[in-house]
C-alpha cells in the first residue's frame, strides 16, 4: 500500500493530538515521554495538545537519549523497564565512548550500570544536586568509570551512564531546578517485570511517528537496529513512502490513510515530539530548510501550519514582552493564525506578545 508524505504528516497530528484533543489531564504523548529541554519543553507540548495534567501526577527523568521526559507518575516502574536497554550490546550504544573502558578492563556494561544505580540510590538519601552527586559518585568508582573532563578540570563519572543509571537507580529529577536537583522515587521497589503495550518504545515509536522503519526507530531510542529489528512488533502492515517500504501498526493503518486535513498554526518547541521523528527529509523536504531547523546548538522551534513545518521561530524577550522572529522558509507572508499562536506561546511564557524582529 502507498501512502503520501501529506498522509504521513497529517497522521501524526491527529495521532500526537495537536490538533488540541488532548482530553482530561493525559495526553497520548506521555506513552513515549514528552521531552523536556529548554524553557519551551513539556508544559509547551502540553499547552499545544490541549491538556495540563497536574505537577503531581507527573514524574521528570533522564531516559531515551539520555534526555529529560515526562512521564505519567503512576507508571513510572513500568517506564523504568521499558527504556532500560535490552542487552549489552544495546546498553554499549547508549552509553558511547564510556563503554571502551569498562569493556577494557573486563566489566560488562550492563553489570557496570546496576554499580553506578547502587551508588548513586545509597548516595542519594535527600535531594541532591547533580554536581554535589557527580563528586561522591566520581570517588566511589574505580577507574573504568572515570574520565578526565577538560571543562571542568576535573576526573569525574562518564555523563551517559550517568544518566542511563537513573531511574535504575530510582531517582527522579526534581523539576525547575538547574543545576539538576535529582530525588529518591518515593514508594520505589525497582522496574516492573513487564512492559505494557503503550509504553513499549519500539511500538509507541511506530504509533505516533510512524511509518517507520527499523532504522529510524533505532536512531530514536538510540539502540542498534538489530536490537530494534528483533522486537519489532508482530502486527505491522508494510506500507510504501517514495519507494522505500516501512512499517505501521496494523491498528493505525485505517487512520493514516484515513486523516482529515488540520487547520490552525502551532508554535512547536524546539524538541517536540513531531519534530523528533527520523525521517526529517519527509517532515521539512528542502534540504536548506532542514539546516535551519535541525542545528546543533541553538535550535529554533517550528512553525506548523495545519501538518506543514513552514518555518522557524526563534523567541526575544524583554521582560514581560515576548518578540519572536519568525522566518518563512518559501519568503511567504507568515500564515493566517501565527497571531494567535504567538499570543498562546506568550501565555504559557508568562508575558505578553509584543510583535515580530526581522
Amino acid at each position: 500500500m502507498q501512502v503520501s508524505r501529506d498522509d504521513i504528516l497529517r497522521y501524526r497530528v491527529r495521532a500526537q493530538q495537536l490538533d488540541g484533543s488532548a482530553s482530561g489531564t493525559d495526553a497520548a504523548v506521555l506513552d513515549l515521554g514528552v521531552q523536556d529541554s529548554g524553557p519551551d519543553g513539556a508544559g509547551l507540548a502540553f499547552q499545544l495538545r490541549g491538556t495540563r495534567p497536574p505537577a503531581e501526577e507527573l514524574l521528570l527523568a533522564w531516559s531515551l537519549r539520555g534526555a529529560p521526559h515526562v512521564y505519567r507518575r503512576s507508571e513510572v516502574a513500568q517506564v523504568a523497564a521499558a527504556v532500560a536497554p535490552w542487552s549489552e550490546a544495546d546498553a554499549a550504544k547508549r552509553i558511547f565512548d564510556a563503554s571502551r573502558p569498562l569493556r577494557a578492563a573486563g566489566i560488562p556494561v550492563l553489570e557496570a550500570l546496576d554499580v553506578i544505580a547502587a551508588e548513586m540510590r545509597a548516595i542519594v538519601t535527600t535531594p541532591t544536586s547533580k554536581g554535589d552527586l557527580s563528586r561522591e559518585l566520581s570517588a566511589r568508582l574505580d577507574a573504568p568509570y572515570l574520565r578526565f573532563c577538560r571543562v571542568c578540570d576535573a576526573t569525574h563519572t562518564y555523563e551517559q551512564p550517568f544518566r542511563v543509571s537513573l531511574l535504575r537507580a530510582g531517582l527522579e529529577l526534581e523539576p525547575g531546578t538547574s543545576p539538576p536537583v535529582l530525588r529518591r522515587i518515593p514508594g520505589w521497589r525497582g522496574p516492573a517485570a513487564r512492559v505494557p503495550d503503550h509504553l513499549d518504545p519500539v511500538g509507541a515509536v511506530l504509533h505516533l511517528l510512524g511509518p517507520a522503519t527499523p532504522r529510524q526507530v533505532a536512531g530514536y531510542v538510540d539502540s542498534p537496529v538489530r536490537e530494534v529489528a528483533a522486537r519489532w512488533p508482530e502486527d505491522t502492515t508494510a506500507v510504501e513512502v517514495d519507494g522505500e517500504e516501512r512499517s505501521m501498526l496494523a491498528a493505525d493503518v485505517e487512520a493514516l490513510t484515513g486523516a482529515d486535513e488540520v487547520e490552525g498554526v502551532s508554535m512547536l518547541g524546539p524538541f517536540d515530539l513531531f519534530l523528533q521523528a527520523r525521517d526529517r527529509a519527509t517532515v521539512v523536504p528542502d534540504e536548506a530548510a532542514r539546516k535551519d531547523l535541525w542545528r546543533t546548538l541553538g535550535r529554533p522551534g517550528g512553525l506548523l501550519d495545519g501538518h506543514e513545518v513552514v518555518g522557524t521561530w526563534r523567541p526575544r524577550s524583554s521582560g514581560k514582552k515576548l518578540r519572536l522572529q519568525v522566518v518563512v522558509w518559501s519568503g511567504a507572508e507568515r500564515p493566517a493564525g501565527t497571531d494567535e499562536a504567538a499570543e498562546r506561546l506568550a501565555t504559557f511564557r508568562g508575558q505578553a506578545f509584543d510583535g515580530y524582529v526581522s
